[in-house]
């Protein structure tokens, strides 16, 4: 039996967002350990020749009304950012970094909840610099970080390695080589996990 599951994503994502928050409430009950997996969504879907929901009038409407029904059944806060979407690149880059120095956790949380929760402009530099300053990250070590090569490297590998195991979207988990997408099919990974 596996000790553990994958669990790829991207802050961007508002299913993936409320995904990470059952799955917050599931590690809480030390049912389970889920290996969050970054990947640049926006990436994965150029490399599946997909074109993103933000950018058809239809399903942008209709994953809003979505999102807030699933909010709702699970009680999690949620609030649909106005300015989704944004670039997700440098806060998927600085996971990586963050996860280096042993802060992954509240990194997560913490942009999370600044995104998807607060419906702050994540884009907005102060802002940004802001929420760094919370889980003492200094902006320009961060933004350094950034620029490494091998911080870009892991990214790039972690999206190519989701599209190579077959996942087109986020939320998408991987238990014991089967792929299941979306945040409502968190149940059936968690019984595949459990068999």
């Amino acid at each position: 039996m596996i000790k553990s599951f994958d669990f790829f994503f991207d802050f961007i994502s508002p299913y993936s967002y409320l995904a990470h928050k059952q799955i917050r409430e599931i590690e809480k009950q030390n049912k389970i350990t889920i290996n969050y997996k970054p990947m640049l969504l926006s990436g994965l879907h150029n490399l599946a020749g997909i074109t993103a929901p933000a950018f058809v009038p239809e399903k942008m409407k209709y994953m809003i009304r979505d999102c807030k029904m699933v909010a709702e059944k699970f009680n999690i806060k949620f609030k649909f950012n106005s300015n989704f979407p944004i670039n997700s690149l440098a806060m998927m880059r600085g996971l990586i970094f963050a996860k280096q120095k042993g802060g992954s956790n509240t990194y997560i949380d913490i942009f999370y909840d600044a995104y998807w929760q607060d419906g702050l402009d994540l884009a907005d530099e102060k802002i940004f610099i802001s929420i760094l300053k919370k889980i003492n990250i200094d902006f320009f070590e961060f933004k350094n970080a950034i620029s490494e090569q091998k911080i870009k490297d892991k990214l790039k590998f972690n999206t190519n390695e989701a599209y190579k195991k077959g996942i087109f979207g986020a939320p998408s988990f991987i238990v014991n080589n089967k792929l299941f997408w979306g945040q409502d099919r968190l149940e059936y990974a968690l019984k595949e996990f459990e068999n």
